[in-house]
C-alpha cells in the first residue's frame, strides 16, 4: 500500500540517460567534440547503473 507513492528509480535514471544523450547530440552538432565525449561518458555511467538496478530487480523476483 505504501509502495504506491514510491518513486521509480528506473524511470528517473532513464530520463536522465536520455537527457544526457540529447545534450551530447546537440554538443556534437555544434562542433564541441570534447563536451560530446564527456556527456557520452556520463550517459554510459548512467546506463551501467540502470543495468545493475534491472539485474537486481530481476534477481529479487
Amino acid at each position: 500500500m505504501f509502495g504506491l507513492f514510491k518513486k521509480d528509480p528506473l524511470k528517473k535514471l532513464n530520463a536522465e540517460y536520455m537527457s544526457k544523450l540529447k545534450e551530447g547530440m546537440e554538443a556534437q552538432r555544434s562542433g564541441d567534440i570534447f563536451k560530446y565525449s564527456e556527456l557520452t561518458r556520463e550517459a554510459d555511467q548512467i546506463l551501467q547503473k540502470i543495468q545493475s538496478l534491472e539485474a537486481s530487480i530481476k534477481a529479487s523476483d
